[in-house]
């Protein structure tokens, strides 16, 4: 039997489970149907991963990033377990009563759409198997496996109803089916739009968390609504939890700039219908096209999305005043934060810059130092102005979407310059099309905190993204590199002595950084071994996977942690 499913259980595989199992095994009674429907899931995915990496022709309609394993079971069950680990976080909460119900109910909702959006893709992906076998004249052997998704999608169905109570259980079910039919339809636009660009478990990732957060974005606009069309305050339906201004405000403004190229396109391809002619033979057509450009862009910015912002936060002045107020509201500390990080960036990307176009250092390697600027950047902001910090990384990636927008459409003047420029710094998992390095490593540094907002009894939970990403993935790097002898496969790249090292790395870093959380008026709960399963875990995965690790390690780390 071991011989038999032995080609099956690769190494990323492996901690997977591994990482699965740690979630279910910290489960309260309270939440065993999430954790059934957690594992049903991960069975699922990896039956439809082992399907397709036995016949890599089945996809082969979704051109994947060179190189990479498809990452379906990696891919499909990452942000599921975050969730559950944060129901698992809250139930604490809640049995302690130190949050209410509501806001409970409000994550286990999440958890429900984000389970539906990744199971729906995996049926999506079955159905595109399917085809390209039907096609292929294939043997009819997958009697099974229609009977087995069959089986998985009643008892996913039955688990979601049997968790819920009362009678908005049929709206939820509704609910949460939108996020996965939504899914569906933006994994197969980023596939088909950004061709060897990303895996097909990175793009499950991306997609699950963009369907989940304008899902959120439409439910709270809805909720607002039903607020102003009824006419008694008592029957009003407060969706989610209470929103801070931050929060609002940065997903107002991502969103806003996510959905910007359909607008934009849209705009181009109206003033091209009516004005092309006249345009072209004036010879100024590109620069129409730039005025547009950035005309489309400030509407964006300063008048709809400030318009929805404060339609769902009731701000009594313009969002960017608001943001103004608060940053001077502490201007030394918070100014001399903003200096201290423009004098870091520019010190650093002006010497890395200069290496990379002359040194013959391998391009994995010098960008680990842009790992270890980021530990330099926001490790003290973490710890002595996080809501601040909350802000800095909205607007930093809002610059890094506006910048790569310019790239892409190669907008005059800084289109040209932006490409040139970030092709200094890209690897073999950049592509022309799309450059996506520097948005993982913010991201994974962002995450963590962002998701601590609120009830967070794990003081370590914040710095998930900087200790995982900043030292142990850089350690890893440079000491395998350096150093590393024995490898982890005949394949790989990736060493024993490497991983070792960022273990131990991100170990010695907590324990300088617990006591100095304990200073600053943390509470000290994180027991040594939880932390320790956490580190090796999420160092076994930066060791295995093939997939972009700078989006997974921090999710699976901060998961751990909060269990």
């Amino acid at each position: 039997m071991i011989v038999c499913f032995s080609p099956y259980l690769n190494g990323e595989r492996a901690v997977v489970i591994l990482f699965i199992g740690c979630v279910l095994f910290s489960l309260p009674l309270s939440l065993l149907l999430h954790g059934v429907a957690l594992s049903l899931l991960a069975i699922f995915a990896l039956y439809v991963e082992i399907r397709v990496d036995i016949s890599s022709s089945s996809i082969s309609q979704f051109k994947t990033r060179p190189g990479a394993s498809s990452g379906i079971l990696l891919g499909a069950v990452t942000l599921s377990a975050v969730m559950l680990s944060k129901l698992i976080q809250l139930s604490r909460a809640f049995s302690f009563h130190e949050i209410e119900s509501e806001e409970l109910n409000y994550l286990a909702i999440q958890y429900w759409a984000t389970y539906a959006s990744c199971f729906s893709v995996l049926i999506f992906l079955c159905f595109v198997m399917r085809h390209s076998l039907d096609n292929a004249h294939s043997p009819p052997h997958w009697s099974w496996g229609a009977k087995f998704g069959l089986s998985c999608i009643v008892l996913s169905a039955a688990l979601f109803i049997l968790s819920g109570t009362g009678m908005q259980t049929t709206l939820k079910l509704l609910w949460v089916l939108f996020h996965g039919f939504a899914a569906v339809k933006l994994v197969q636009h980023l596939l088909n739009t950004f061709p060897s660009c990303a895996s097909i478990g990175e793009a499950l990732l991306v997609t699950t968390g963009l369907v989940l957060y304008f899902g959120d974005m439409l439910a709270c606009t809805i909720s607002k609504l039903h607020g102003y069309l009824i006419s008694s305050e008592s029957d009003h339906v407060q969706y989610g939890i209470q929103r801070s201004e931050i929060s609002t405000i940065i997903q107002g403004l991502l969103l806003g700039l996510l959905l910007f190229p359909v607008f934009f396109k849209f705009v181009l391809h109206t003033w091209d219908c009516l004005f092309s002619a006249t345009v072209l033979a004036s010879g100024t057509y590109e620069r129409g096209r730039t005025f547009l450009f950035y005309s489309s862009l400030g509407l964006i910015t300063v008048v709809i999305t400030p318009s929805w912002m404060q339609f769902v936060q009731d701000f009594q002045v313009h969002p960017f005043l608001w943001v103004l107020t608060f940053v001077f509201s502490e201007p030394v500390k918070r100014l001399s934060l903003c200096i201290y990080w423009l004098c870091v960036i520019y010190a650093s990307v002006l010497r890395f810059y200069n290496i990379s176009r002359s040194s013959k250092i391998e391009r994995i390697l010098l960008r680990k130092y842009y790992h270890l600027m980021a530990v330099l950047m926001f490790l003290p902001a973490v710890i002595f102005q996080p809501k601040f910090l909350d802000l800095a990384f909205g607007a930093a990636l809002a610059v890094f979407l506006t910048v790569e927008i310019i790239r892409i459409w190669r907008i005059w003047p800084l289109g040209q310059l932006v490409h040139q420029f970030m092709n200094a710094f890209t690897d073999h998992r950049d592509s022309d099309l799309l450059i996506v390095s520097h948005f993982s490593l913010l991201l994974g540094c962002a995450l963590p905190i962002w998701m601590s907002s609120g009830y967070n009894d794990r003081p370590l939970a914040p710095f998930a993204g900087i200790l995982s990403l900043g030292i142990g993935d850089t350690m890893a790097s440079m000491v395998g590199h350096k150093y590393g002898v024995l490898r982890w496969s005949k394949t790989g790249k990736k060493t024993i002595e490497g991983t070792a090292a960022g273990i131990t790395s991100v170990l010695a870093a907590c324990s300088v950084l617990l006591p100095i959380l304990a200073s600053t008026g943390y509470i000290f709960t994180q027991h040594w071994v939880s932390l320790l399963l956490a580190v090796i875990v999420s160092g076994l995965l930066e060791a295995y996977t093939a997939q972009l690790d700078n989006a997974f390690i921090p999710l699976v780390f901060y998961s751990l942690l909060c269990l």
